[in-house]
């Protein structure tokens, strides 16, 4: 097993009614003027917007409110967003929404601190050494941003999807109630789980086995996200069950299920340049990737992926063909996905088959130009990724 250190320093408030909290925990932390940022108009549609500057007004806390934000987050926005904390002074940043919020406010929070451009930290041109605190009121779990160390952001010029890591970045606190998730539909349910599961994934998928407890735990959370997602789908009030998915997006990445072991993120890399594309949702581009990375790789570690198909999938264990059943957990995945509406491929991802121009392009894109490898289960070269692209079209 590895090393590790493990950080997650963000105060999680979670139940019925915990938004209540939010003025007191934005005093706490430090917030004397803050930055509301949202999407689009299901936090308006659903009182929760009202709600948060009610009880910012009630505690005498200024406020200025950003909304606008979209799925694959832009570079634009987030370029918005810092030009008016700057001009009002602002000092704390609460995204309310999911994942894309989130990332858009730690990118705010970066740039209102750094006299640059804040997309040299997404090319890694430099690194941030101070930011504004952000927090959240989670509505849409998924990302796992609100207790992670990441963000996301496309810059639509060249249609670059960038992600960043720093420490700094994770939430003051994240303030979750189950009953916010009610009325999201089940398309954005499906991909929301698909990604909170992938984020497990990418860590479960490694060659050090000897972190015993940390894949007791990743299974753990593989198998209660699986469970979950159906009698969500069948029941979207179903609180006892959105609140395991909610916290399941949490535990998915907040490092817990990498703890001692490492991580791969091949996945993920591949399927930002089809977001960053086709500006597709980025959980169903996920499922679209996956199944081929994982035919592509199985043989670099064959008994993981016999592990996963019977501890996961429940697929039974040939022992006279590992192969045979590693391959089966593969088909038992895709099944899976399709029986929660997601695609298994990039032509039901996209409504088209997609050119082999667009192929290599976004193998350029992937490698930066030919001259970056990614993951480490398997280190994939561009050969590869394109070979990857090819089989998932």
């Amino acid at each position: 097993m590895k090393d590790f250190n493990y950080y997650a320093p963000t105060e999680v408030v979670f139940g019925e009614n915990s938004e209540e909290q939010v003025a007191t925990l934005t005093s706490r932390y430090g917030g004397s003027k803050v930055l509301v940022h949202y999407g689009g108009q299901s936090a308006v549609r659903s009182g929760l917007l009202d709600k948060v500057c009610g009880l910012y007004e009630a505690a005498g806390i200024p406020f200025v409110k950003l909304g606008g934000v979209v799925p694959n987050p832009r570079l634009s926005k987030v370029r918005e967003g810092i030009e008016l904390c700057k001009q009002e002074k602002v000092d704390f940043i609460l995204a309310v929404g999911g994942g894309s919020v989130i990332d858009s406010a730690k990118a705010i929070a970066y740039g209102v601190c750094y006299d640059g451009d804040v997309w040299d930290f997404y090319l890694g041109k430099d690194k941030a050494r101070q930011m504004l605190p952000v927090a959240c009121v989670l509505t849409i779990p998924a990302a796992g941003s609100e207790m992670s160390e990441a963000s996301v952001i496309t810059n639509e010029d060249g249609d670059v999807k960038l992600g960043y890591s720093n420490n700094l970045a994770r939430p003051k606190f994240a303030i979750m109630n189950p009953r916010r998730t009610f009325t999201l539909p089940p398309y954005q349910t499906a991909a929301g789980v698909t990604d909170m599961m992938m984020h497990t994934m990418e860590r479960y998928f490694t060659h050090d086995d000897d972190m015993d407890l940390t894949t007791d735990l990743a299974e753990a959370v593989l198998r209660r996200m699986k469970s979950a997602v159906f009698e969500v789908l069948k029941n979207p009030e179903d609180y006892r069950h959105r609140a395991q998915i909610m916290w399941g997006g949490s535990v998915a990445h907040n490092g817990l299920t990498g703890c001692g072991v490492s991580e791969d993120w091949a996945t993920h890399q591949l399927e930002h340049e089809l977001s960053g594309m086709f500006d597709v949702t980025h959980g169903a581009g996920l499922a679209a990737i996956w199944p081929s990375w994982a035919r592509y790789v199985m043989h670099e570690n064959l008994s993981r992926f016999v592990r996963f198909a019977v501890n996961v999938m429940d697929v039974p264990n040939d022992f006279s063909d590992p192969e045979g059943t590693a391959m089966r957990g593969i088909e038992a995945m895709e099944r899976f996905y399709h029986a929660i509406g997601m695609p298994v491929n990039i032509h039901e991802l996209i409504g088209r088959e997609i050119t082999d121009d667009e192929i290599r392009e976004m193998t350029r894109k992937c490698s930066r130009n030919y001259k970056t490898t990614c993951g480490q289960f398997r280190v994939l070269s561009a050969d590869d990724m394109e070979a990857i692209y090819k089989m998932a079209k």
